[in-house]
C-alpha cells in the first residue's frame, strides 16, 4: 500500500528534508485511477430490516482534468460486475453468485457497467454535479453523480505515480430503470429489496506523465 510507504520513507528521512509544503497542485492531463486507493460500493434496504452493503473488486476510471476550465472536463468509468464481492464466507450458500446472477446483476450476460460523462455543473470551488450516460444489463440510462474533490499535488518525490488527486462521489439510482426488478417491494412494503440504490466511489487518481512544478 502506497501510504504505509509514504510513511516509513518519511520517518527515515532527516527532519530537514521532510518539509513537503509546496507540492504544487494537480496540473491538467490525463489522471487514471489507483487500484489501492479506488473503492466502489454499494447499498441497498433489505426488508426494512438493514442496510445492505457490498463492493466491486475493479473499478477503473479515466479523467480528463483541466482545474483551468472544470466544466470542460470529461470522466468515463467501467466496472467490472462479475467482481461482486458480498463477503459471505458460507460454501454452501455462494451469494456472490446469485447477487451478480441473473436475477440481479446479471452479469453472466453484461459483465460491464459503463459511464460516460455528458456535463458538468460546478456547485461550489470544490464539488459539482456530474451528469453522464450509465449503461448497465444492456440499458443506458442518464445518471447525475455528485463529486467532490479532496485535494492533490502536482508532484511528490515518494510518489511513484507523479500528480495526484483525490476524490469522493456519490450517486442514486433505480435498479428498475436497469431491468433489473426482482425482489422489488409491493407499494407500500418493504418485503424484498429495494429499488434504491445507493453508490459511492472513493478514488486517487493518478498521472505519471505530469510536468514537475
Amino acid at each position: 500500500m502506497l501510504r504505509p510507504i509514504l510513511l516509513s520513507a518519511l520517518l527515515a528521512l532527516p527532519a530537514a528534508a521532510q518539509d513537503m509544503t509546496d507540492l504544487g497542485t494537480p496540473p491538467a492531463g490525463t489522471y487514471t485511477t489507483d487500484p489501492a486507493h479506488t473503492r466502489l460500493w454499494f447499498t441497498v434496504d433489505h426488508l426494512g430490516f438493514s442496510t445492505f452493503m457490498a463492493l466491486f473488486t475493479k473499478a477503473e476510471a479515466t479523467l480528463q482534468f483541466d482545474p483551468a476550465n472544470p466544466t470542460a472536463m470529461q470522466v468515463t468509468a467501467t466496472v467490472d460486475l462479475t467482481t461482486l464481492e458480498t463477503h459471505n464466507d458460507d460454501p454452501s450458500y455462494d451469494f456472490n453468485a446469485i447477487v451478480s446472477g441473473p436475477d440481479y446483476l446479471n452479469a453472466p450476460t453484461h459483465p460491464l457497467a459503463t459511464f460516460t460523462s455528458t456535463r458538468i455543473e460546478l456547485v461550489d470551488d470544490d464539488s459539482a454535479m456530474v451528469t453522464g450516460d450509465l449503461t448497465m444489463n444492456g440499458i443506458t440510462r442518464p445518471i447525475t453523480l455528485d463529486a467532490t474533490y479532496n485535494g492533490g499535488w502536482g508532484s511528490m518525490p515518494l510518489d511513484p505515480g507523479g500528480a495526484r488527486a483525490g476524490f469522493s462521489i456519490t450517486g442514486t439510482l433505480l435498479r428498475s430503470d436497469f431491468g433489473i426488478a426482482n425482489g422489488i417491494p409491493a407499494p407500500g412494503t418493504t418485503m424484498g429489496v429495494s429499488d434504491e440504490v445507493r453508490f459511492y466511489f472513493e478514488t486517487e487518481m493518478s498521472n505519471p506523465d505530469a510536468p514537475k512544478p
